[in-house]
């Protein structure tokens, strides 16, 4: 997997998306166990989308791709080097 990443406004402007490059698709379980060992509380786990509530509200999705819930880019931009760096990397 490549270390770069797409952040995208979305069209709400109150959400941002992140897509790793290179990123053929996660292990919900272990990358949401990530997540929730970092603070955040799971909601919804379906096998399509888990939700998070935490410092923003998260949606991760199989193929990788975090949509942030915020409106703070600079906020979005951690979450994005964290998803990255951490929570979906397997090394």
């Amino acid at each position: 997997m490549s270390d770069a990443f797409s952040m995208e406004l979305c069209g709400s402007k109150g959400a941002w998306q992140i897509v790793p490059e290179g990123c053929d698709g996660i292990d919900m379980e272990s990358v949401g166990a990530r997540i929730v060992a970092d603070g955040y509380t799971v909601g919804l786990r379906t096998r399509l989308m888990w939700t998070f509530t935490g410092p923003s509200d998260l949606s991760l999705f199989p193929s990788g791709k975090l949509l942030v819930k915020t409106d703070d880019q600079s906020l979005a931009g951690d979450v994005a080097q964290r998803h990255l760096t951490h929570w979906i990397q397997t090394d």
